[in-house]
């Protein structure tokens, strides 16, 4: 309830807001488990694609949007937990696992749930290799992939900025993929062939220009650098 609330408050000031044009709304399933797989420029994402989508979409936000003290920290729980946030811890394999289970869970229990195949935000516009988590949530809960390509989010709200500006963003809506042909979740090969798969369907939609590698933030420590050498997601 508290979503569907959430929802019908906010869709009319968001679209206000960014004036979207949606292509494709009728791709994603009204009924059933599937998942949202986009591309990802903005902080402001997430919010786009659930005030938008035809269905409740279901998202992971940092923990901390959850925690906070105060009447800010209230608000913004009300707020993430009304537009369909999912709380995560970040910052280690654990924590990855751990929000792939969240995800799953959504999947589980028949409803939408989106994600970054990328991982984090592209802050040049180009679209990063997708990493295979989204191949396996698709593989193992066996919902459909809809991939979505977002367009003018990043002027929505660039990155640094706290506050929304007025921007034209479109939003695409790609046909759903089903990957149970790649084979099974176990197997690295058929989470990266299908994940493939689910990048080259954003890219159609998208048009960016590929970047041919992960998107990583740059190591601050030389602990870090070496744990990403030796734990690097291999094909």
């Amino acid at each position: 309830m508290l979503k569907f609330l959430a929802r019908a408050t906010l869709a009319p000031f968001g679209r206000a807001l960014f004036r979207p044009t949606i292509i494709g709304r009728s791709n994603v399933p009204k009924h059933g488990a599937v998942i949202l797989a986009s591309n990802h420029l903005s902080f402001a994402d997430s919010i786009v694609i659930t005030l938008v989508a035809p269905r409740s979409v279901s998202f992971l936000a940092k923990a901390s949007y959850f925690t906070g003290t105060g009447m800010r920290g209230r608000l913004s729980k009300a707020f993430f937990s009304g537009v369909g946030a999912i709380p995560v811890e970040r910052g280690s394999a654990a924590a990855a696992q751990d929000a792939l289970d969240a995800g799953l869970s959504v999947l589980e229990a028949g409803e939408a749930f989106s994600i970054y195949p990328e991982g984090t935000r592209s802050l040049d516009g180009r679209l990063y290799r997708g990493r295979t988590g989204v191949a396996w949530l698709a593989l193992t809960s066996g919902a459909p992939v809809v991939p979505v390509a977002l367009t003018g989010t990043e002027e929505l709200q660039p990155v640094g900025s706290s506050v929304p500006r007025l921007a034209k963003v479109t939003v695409q809506f790609g046909e759903p993929l089903d990957l149970s042909a790649h084979g099974p979740a176990t197997s690295g090969r058929a989470r990266r062939a299908a994940t493939d798969e689910i990048m080259a369907a954003i890219h159609a939609l998208s048009g960016q220009e590929l970047a041919g590698v992960y998107n990583e933030p740059p190591a601050a420590t030389v602990r870090e650098r070496v744990h990403r050498f030796f734990h690097r997601e291999r094909s």
